[in-house]
């Protein structure tokens, strides 16, 4: 089954739609250059009203360890997703005490053979290149190296994906998982709760085929 993240939830109404709606994941952005932050309380909140089979992961930019640790503790998240320049040792540090996803921005010529060097992380997030913004662009990432990352690795397909192209998505890359925010937004950080359900609709449907 592909596993999909709702990312960027900044209110339990939000959260609790994708949960209805049949996300595996939410993610919750602790960047604070983001539309989507959330700030420790807010989160704590909502992750309170999760059930135990959504899991909860915090999504950080060039965080100190320290920090994603106390984070992940005391909301009891179930992963980190690394956004920002990681280097391999950070992410095999953090990795021994919590899973780690690590972003990726993706341009035609990215080097698959990168992904090896982080091989203590759980999963990888290929998400659409863009200078100085780390992630939630809204462009579409390049699906064939993710396809052809997907042979060999966990991948997670963000970058551009909505209702009209996710299945499309699916079919072609054959990710572990597929990663959505501004595709399923009215506004940076609100959910439009219709466009949330098809679009998990919509993978459910390129799954079967």
């Amino acid at each position: 089954m592909v596993r999909v993240k709702i990312c960027g939830i900044t209110n339990a109404a939000d959260a609790l739609a994708a949960v209805e709606a049949g996300a595996n994941l939410l993610g919750f952005n602790f960047y604070v250059k983001s539309p989507r932050h959330i700030s420790e309380a807010e989160a704590a909140t909502i992750r309170l009203q999760l059930p135990k089979k959504v899991e909860a992961v915090g999504i950080f930019v060039n965080t100190a360890s320290a920090e994603v640790d106390a984070l992940c503790n005391s909301l009891k998240l179930d992963a980190a997703q690394l956004h920002g320049d990681e280097s391999p040792e950070e992410v095999s540090e953090l990795a021994s005490r919590v899973p780690v996803i690590k972003a990726f921005r993706v341009e035609p010529d990215f080097p698959i053979k990168t992904l090896d060097e982080y091989s203590a992380a759980f999963a990888f997030l290929f998400d659409a290149a863009h200078t100085g913004q780390y992630g939630g662009t809204g462009r579409t990432t390049d699906w064939d190296v993710a396809r052809r990352a997907a042979k060999d690795h966990r991948i997670i397909l963000a970058g551009g994906l909505k209702v009209e192209n996710v299945a499309a998505a699916v079919r072609i890359v054959r990710p572990y998982g597929i990663d959505v925010a501004s595709g399923v937004e009215s506004k940076p950080g609100k959910k439009d709760h219709g466009r949330l359900r098809e679009f998990i609709q919509e993978v459910r449907r390129a799954e079967r085929k």
